[in-house]
This record gives C-alpha cells, structure tokens and sequence, in this order.
C-alpha cells in the first residue's frame, strides 16, 4: 500500500489550511529572521574564524536544512519568491565551500576540518541526512536539481568513507536520520547504492559497542532484536521509520515484526495521552514502562511528530487504525501544542501540568546542582538547539501525507481535512473531495469522481456512534463515480482514565471532545487549579473562547474555600463552593503567558 503524497493534496478550507496559511504568512519569516540573528544561515559562508562572534554549531546545518524542506514543501502550493532566493543562496555556499571530494558541514569545514568523521555523536551524518531531504523536497517544489546533485556527490564520499574505505571513527550515526534520508534518496534516483547504504547502517547498529551508554542511541541490540523504545526519543523514531522503510522496500519481515513489536510498546506503555513520547529530561529519553508523570514531562515536539512519521510508514503494510489512531492523537495534540496559535514561538518540551512556583523551588542551589528538570512554562521564538521550530514547518507544510494511501483496488482515507485529491487507484485517475468541519466536528463528506471505486475510511477509536461492520478499524464502502459518501462519527465529550501501573494517573481523569485532549489553565479558573474537582454527574457546554479563539468546555465544578488563618493541616472538613470549570484544547495552553495548567483532573 502506497501513501498519497501531499503534493497531490491541497487542503482547501477548515482547521489546517488556517495552520499553512499562518506558516506562511508568520512561521517562515519569523523562524528565518531568528535563524539569521543567530548565525545558521551566516555560517554556510564557512569563512567564520577564531575571536569572530557567532561561532557555527555542529547542528546548525540541520536548523537551515528543515527550514528549507519546510518552505520547499510550501511551493508545492504557491510561490514565496524571497525565500526561495535564500535558498538558491544557500545551495550556492554549499557548491562553493564543499570540499573536492563532496563533503559539506559548515561546522566542521570551518571550525574542525582535522576531525571530519571521528566523532560519532557530533551529528555529521544527522546534519547530512536533512540536507539530504531538504534537497529531494526542493527538487521536487522547483524542479531545480542541483541541491540534489550535490547531495548526491555527498553520498558517494559517505559510502566511500564508512563502507569501501571503513576509515572513520564510528560505524552507525550517534544521532539516527542520515537512514530514512538515504530511504528517500533511493525512491527518488533508483540508485541501489543509496539502499544499500541505508540498509549498511540500519543493520550495524548494536553489532559492535560504540558507546558508553548504548541504550541512549539505540544501540544496545542489533535492530532486529529490539523489543522496547530505548533512549533519546527522537533518535528512536527516526531509526524506527528508518527500519520500516527498508522493511518495506526489501519486503525483510524479521525487520517489519521488529517495527511493529516497538510500535506496540510505545503506544501501549510509553506513551501520553497527547500522543507525546519521551518522559526523561535526562537524554531527552524513554524510561521504564509507565513512567508518565506530567509535570516532569519531557515529550519533545520533534519526538511527538517522529512518532506520527514512524505511524505512517506502518500503515504502508498494515491499514490498521491503531496506526492512524496513534497519527491523529499526535497531530491535534502533543505535536500542536508545540507553536503558539499566532505561529511565532514553540515548545521544546510539552508537559501535561505546569505549577510555576516549581520552576523556582532550587533557588539557593547553583544550576550544575540542580537535579530536577521542569520543562518551560511558556514558549520560546528561537533556542539553543532549535530542532523544533524548522521541524514544525516541514511537518505541517506536508500535513496531507497523512491523508489517504491506496492498494490496488482500494483508497483509504486515515485523517479528515477540507482537502482535494487527485491521485491513481488500480491504474484510474481519481479526485477525492473531502468536506468536514473536523476536529470541531465528526462530519464527514466525501465525493469521488473518475471511477466507481472501493473505499475504506477509518473509525476513530473515540466514535462509538458507528454501527457498521469494521475491519482492523475501516469502514468499507463501493462508491460509484460521483457519488458522496456521508459520514456522521459522533464526537462525545468524555472522562479518561489511564491503567493503574500509569501511577502518576492515578485518582485523576483527562476530559476529550473526539481527537482533541482538553487542559485547564489558571487564566481561566483562579489559582490552585489542583484543588478544583469536576462534577462527574453534570454535562459539558461547549463554547468558543472569547479571547483565544477555541472551543471550550465548561462544567460544574467544586473547590475548597479559601480561609486565611487555616492552619497547614487539620482535620478533613470538605468545605467546598460550587463554580464552573473552564477547559481548552491542549494544543491552545500557554498562549496569555505563564500560568497553571493540568490535563489529569481530579473528578467528583
């Protein structure tokens, strides 16, 4: 089953054409003007030196190379005349400061030129593998070659220099991305020296120690005998659609049951309710089974779309819905809460409760001291290590990948945007319209025109309103040309609760509205958000937020009376007044600055 690319896909109205048109119109520029400060964009001149300010960093090739994918995936749809001219810019410093024999990393050329190669975790093939997209992505956008070309001669140096001459440092990447590239690589040249690199990479991690701590790069094991997410979280992601890329073009099933066994530990033990993934700030990482606290939270942005990217190649060989299911918990959650809802600021870290006093408690103690991490309670224009922002880009500019894929007689539809499609099922030209005010509403039209044709549309896990046959969560439907098919997936407001072992959970309830995880903020309910407790019994009002602009949910709701002179313990008396509680999507907390904020809620 192949997927529909998005460039076949224009979304035409509704929730996600307002994201692309704010990346267009505020994303773009703003992440370019902070990239350009900082010297990203700068150091791809690579005349930087000694004393000089704005030293280049061994990732800022990646920072610039996702912004270019991002914006190249963009003119899929329109031109941006200004930002292509970066580009062409850039492309121009790459020819012209490569080195003879096809390397390019501006960090290394100009700063460390003797250390080419020799250090596994310092990102040189990380680096590579995203120039390497962003130039496959803008090829395609233009038809301009030559950023492809180059990265092409890139290649050939990689495999000379890790495969025939097996003369550096390391054998695998220290941080996993350069094989999914390769992956693509080869879909767009047919060059089977670019699979077999991938795949050279692929199957020698965990075959020899490189580390020394080898679950943190998810090299503990060879790939094929991994059992459970390990270490950093993206670095596992990556690898994991890595491993499902070459599992799909060598047809391996040893390597495909390896994908679907890590696929099920994530999305049954290690993963949040928000579809975020990563619970440690101590290497970015997965833990134990169960570990989800959520005001320690990790779960970073970059990790919570490489989980949807992992999710989407699955569903290339199996049109199971606990695959677009897992897609649709991210996208509307633990991804989007990553941008600000004007476009301009994320979220390295998204955390499921903020108490900001938290933030303060080592004041007397020095920063090297300190050993507990709370992620920041609000969202930052550029960081340090600015892997988010760029990668936010790409992903929404490419949003219809997750739209539809077809077999050979078959289109599937897995997500519900406003969209038109054109694309080929079992040899015939067909257009798919597709009409919902989705995620505020579960109705669905879809019309197809160019052949009568078999469809399978997926029913969420949260619609229990359906009662037709199902199979592995697809709806199966014979639609003739030019006919629409209607769909109304009830969308209830209901109370989750997680497994006992999710201890942090415990005695403690999330409220969703369909896909959409809903938080409480202090902004909107008073201080000590902790102490109020929802009426369980009572139903939800739904509404439109009067200053943010999103749904919201209101219920009855109790809390302790505030009393001055009470002592810090006592007696339990249960004085509790009646108010109302106030809810909003997660992905709209932390827009009105610092606050409280909580998704597990205590209910009464």
């Amino acid at each position: 089953m192949n997927t529909v690319d998005f460039s076949r896909t224009k979304i035409t109205d509704g929730f996600w054409k307002q994201k692309q048109d704010m990346l267009r119109n505020v994303t773009v520029g703003a992440v370019y003007d902070r990239f350009k400060e900082t010297g990203r964009f700068d150091a791809f001149e690579c005349n930087w030196k000694e004393g000089d300010p704005l030293k280049p960093h061994i990732f800022w090739d990646s920072d610039v190379a996702k912004w270019i994918e991002g914006v190249a995936y963009l003119l899929e749809e329109a031109p941006l005349p200004e930002a292509e001219a970066v580009i062409d810019k850039v492309v121009s410093l790459i020819e012209k400061n490569r080195l003879d024999n096809g390397y390019f990393n501006s960090y290394f050329i100009t700063v460390e030129p003797d250390k080419i190669f020799t250090t596994r975790n310092w990102h040189e093939l990380y680096c590579a593998g995203h120039l390497i997209e962003a130039a496959i992505a803008y090829a395609n956008a233009t038809g301009k070659r030559r950023f492809l070309e180059l990265m092409c001669d890139y290649v050939d140096y990689i495999e000379k220099r890790f495969v025939t001459d097996a003369d550096t440092g390391f054998f695998t990447p220290g941080h996993e991305e350069i094989e999914l590239a390769l992956l693509k690589l080869y879909e767009v040249t047919g060059n089977e020296k670019h699979l077999a690199l991938a795949k050279h990479f692929i199957d020698k991690r965990g075959c020899s120690v490189e580390s020394s701590n080898p679950r943190y790069s998810q090299s503990h094991l060879p790939v094929r005998e991994q059992t459970t997410a390990e270490g950093h979280a993206v670095r596992a992601v990556y690898l994991f659609c890595g491993m499902a890329d070459l599992a799909y073009h060598t047809g391996d099933k040893e390597l495909f049951e390896a994908c679907e066994t890590l696929f099920e530990n994530i999305i049954t033990k290690r993963m949040y309710i928000t579809g975020g993934i990563g619970s440690s700030s101590v290497g970015e990482a997965f833990t134990v089974d169960y570990d989800l606290s959520n005001i320690l939270a990790y779960t970073e942005s970059c990790a919570a779309l490489g989980l949807a990217l992992f999710a989407n190649r699955m569903l290339k060989f199996d049109a199971n819905s606990k695959y677009s299911d897992t897609i649709e918990r991210v996208i509307y959650n633990g991804f989007l809460s990553s941008v600000s809802l004007d476009g301009r600021s994320f979220f390295y870290e998204n955390p499921l409760e903020i108490i900001p006093y938290m933030n303060k408690r080592d004041v007397s103690a020095s920063d090297s001291s300190r050993t507990i991490h709370f992620p920041s309670t609000t969202r930052k224009e550029v960081f340090d290590c600015s892997c988010c922002p760029p990668n936010i880009l790409r992903f929404i500019a490419s949003i219809g990948n997750f739209l539809y894929s077809a077999s050979d007689d078959t289109l599937f539809v897995h997500q519900y945007m406003n969209s038109e499609t054109e694309t080929v099922v079992g040899g015939k030209k067909i257009k798919v319209t597709q009409k919902t005010n989705f995620p505020e509403s579960g109705k669905l039209e879809l019309t197809v025109n160019g052949s009568a044709l078999k469809v399978a549309v997926r029913i969420p896990y949260w619609c229990k309103s359906y009662t037709g046959e199902t199979t592995k969560g697809y709806a199966y439907f014979d639609l003739s040309d030019g006919e629409t098919l209607s769909l109304d997936l009830g969308m209830p407001t209901v109370f989750i609760e997680a497994r006992p072992e999710a201890i942090f959970d415990c005695g403690r309830y999330a409220v969703m509205r369909g896909p959409v995880v809903y938080c409480m903020e202090s902004a909107d309910n008073g201080e000590m958000i902790r102490d109020i407790r929802l009426d369980g019994g009572a139903g939800f009002e739904e509404g439109i937020h009067p200053t943010l602009g999103v749904p919201t949910l209101k219920i009855k709701a109790y809390r302790r009376k505030k009393e001055e002179n009470a002592p810090l313990y006592r007696e339990r008396k249960e004085l509790l007044e009646e108010t109302k509680a106030t809810l909003i999507p997660y992905y709209a907390f932390a827009n009105r600055g610092e606050c409280e904020m909580q998704v597990w809620h205590f209910v009464k």
